[in-house]
């Protein structure tokens, strides 16, 4: 089992350091990382100058770009054979409902994803960051169950992790994406140099958080579960458009 390690807190992250040591065992594992916290990056690539890799004295490989960057550079041009799997993570804080669409934890995992290969997504769902290595034990539960029962079609989970220890956890719940309402107002401030800046408000509460979806069993006390696709075609206004075009 190759395993393909990634994140988008950045190579030194404490999250990606426990996510190694949780798949310790079971199988070839390579970390590639963005070099710096890059957390909201998407699924970007970098177009507009060379990437470098380089590599720390933990072992870990980093990347002056992004974590769609990281995936790509190391299963199209790094590695001579391609990973079994790519896990994402552990992200300090929630990737929930609309949090997916920016997240760069969600994307490095959908790169590996649109490379054919099976990916996780695993983030622990709250900035105390107290109990990532429930997280570490969720992610290694999931591979294992791969190992022993691999889903045969590329696959891209989303899982959120609540930030308490494992033996509080009530099990793992196959969820889909809930809504969040619309983020808060952007904070404006003044720099020392007298100018007026602005900093991204922080994400809505949750809008749509009903049975099913990830911010109900997150709030539960489950491991939310979420398969995720790639296809943004909104079908259902396929035809009300083609009128429209008429």
């Amino acid at each position: 089992m190759r395993i393909l390690l990634s994140n988008d807190d950045g190579y030194f992250a404490p999250g990606l350091a426990e996510l190694a040591e949780a798949l310790v065992g079971l199988g070839e594992i390579t970390v590639v990382a963005p070099e710096q916290n890059r957390s909201g990056a998407s699924n970007s690539l970098t177009l507009d100058r060379p990437l470098f890799l380089k590599r720390a004295s933990n072992g870990y490989y980093f990347v002056n770009g992004t974590p769609t960057d990281c995936v790509h550079l190391a299963v199209t041009g790094m590695l001579d054979n391609l990973p079994d799997i790519v896990v994402s993570g552990i992200n300090h804080g929630a990737n929930m409902g609309d949090d997916t669409i920016y997240s760069g934890t969600v994307a490095a995992a959908t790169e590996g994803f649109l490379l054919g290969l099976p990916s996780i997504a695993i983030s622990l769902t709250s900035f105390e960051g107290r109990n990532f290595a429930t997280a570490g034990r969720i992610a290694r539960e999931l591979v294992e169950r791969f190992i022993r029962d691999p889903i045969r079609e590329p696959v891209l989970l989303n899982v959120n992790v609540p930030d308490i220890p494992y033996e509080q956890l009530q099990g793992m719940e196959v969820t889909r994406l809930g809504r969040r309402h619309k983020a808060e107002p952007v904070v404006r401030m003044t720099s020392p140099r007298n100018e007026t800046v602005f900093w991204v408000g922080a994400a809505g509460a949750a809008a749509d958080a009903g049975p099913g979806t990830d911010f109900n069993a997150v709030e539960r006390g489950c491991a939310s579960i979420t398969p995720l696709q790639i296809d943004l075609t909104h079908t259902a206004q396929l035809g009300a458009v083609r009128n429209w075009m008429k």
